[in-house]
């Protein structure tokens, strides 16, 4: 069995929106629906996100996923006691934060098949300046024995490189057991989920680190700096797979399209292009430059310039455009 827990109750102040953080938009759809799409295409059988903030619009959004209510939030590991409904699972429980919505599905099956003879894996990843990051405490067989917060961190522990990712994977059984175990001790007055990983230790369970090589894989979005950074390396990492399949996009840094778009080969387009939502491209299409398609079919030889297609059909070997607005299953012929 396979599980999932989403941390999404906080508001994301630094994000100056009253708008959840996890709700911003990334391309075309919220930065927490790329984190669902992942865990789904891994086989993960129950999903709980955890809400707060604005809890009736997340899940007015969501239809297909659960949820659990953190009022007051008092920490990573308060959040996860909220998710109550699946205390009495077996198998693993993947847990991840809401606002990290660049992670790939093979790093979560990754994980997955880590933890098979391990009570817990976490994802690290190694910087030369850790700055706020929790630390990874290692023994010498390699282990993980302890994440230290940076607010909690002494001297020396600052100078360690590894640092904690913000996502799990958990014996479930082990995780729920231990969940009433875990304190308020530290600087924030708050229940740690990273203290876990000290309490399975001292178990004698094994807890592995998976070290990810791509940092930017799990880049967390406090502020929309970091939305733009995030949006840019998933526009440029759809892209790039789009022409290694096959597809010219003359300026890949111009042109955004969906990671649901379905495009054939010999298909050429231009710069100042938006592609979007679930799309099919058929082969030798051009689309020129200023063209916006969304939930549309462009048949095979068609050309669009400069017009906007929305859940429509352009029929094969049609033009639409310059200047068309295209709306509501339309047939071009």
């Amino acid at each position: 069995m396979r599980n999932a827990i989403v941390l999404a109750a906080g508001k994301g102040t630094r994000m100056k929106s009253d708008q959840s953080k996890v709700m911003h938009t990334i391309i075309d759809r919220p930065m927490l629906a790329y984190i669902i799409d992942a865990l789904k295409a891994v086989n993960v059988q129950r999903i709980v996100v955890i809400v707060g903030y604005q809890a009736e619009t997340i899940k007015a959004y969501f239809k297909d996923v659960e949820f659990a209510l953190q009022e007051p939030q008092l920490g990573t590991g308060h959040a996860v006691m909220q998710a109550t409904q699946l205390k009495d699972e077996e198998g693993e429980t993947i847990i991840i934060n809401g606002d990290g919505p660049c992670i790939q599905k093979e790093t979560l099956e990754k994980l997955f098949e880590m933890n098979k003879d391990a009570s817990c894996t976490l994802l690290t990843s190694v910087l030369e300046d850790g700055k706020h990051y929790g630390r990874i405490v290692r023994n010498e067989d390699g282990n993980v024995t302890g994440i230290v917060e940076a607010k909690d961190c002494t001297e020396e522990q600052l100078k360690i490189c590894e640092i904690n990712a913000g996502m799990y994977c958990f014996k479930n059984r082990d995780l729920f057991d231990n969940l009433d175990k875990l304190e308020t001790n530290n600087a924030q007055k708050e229940y740690y989920l990273t203290d876990m990983v000290k309490i399975l230790a001292s178990q004698g369970k094994k807890v592995n680190g998976y070290i990810i090589e791509d940092r930017d894989e799990v880049m967390g979005i406090n502020d929309c700096v970091e939305l733009n950074v995030a949006y840019s390396w998933m526009r440029d990492r759809i892209n790039l797979n789009l022409m290694k399949n096959g597809v010219q996009i003359v300026d890949p840094k111009r042109t955004v399209i969906g990671k649901d778009v379905v495009i054939g080969h010999d298909v050429v387009i231009h710069p100042n292009t938006e592609i979007l939502g679930n799309t099919v491209i058929g082969n030798h299409v051009e689309i020129l430059g200023g063209s916006y398609i969304k939930d549309s079919t462009i048949q095979e030889g068609s050309i669009v310039d400069f017009s906007k297609v929305v859940n429509s059909t352009v029929e094969a070997n049609s033009t639409v455009g310059p200047l068309s607005y295209v709306l509501n299953d339309e047939k071009i012929r």
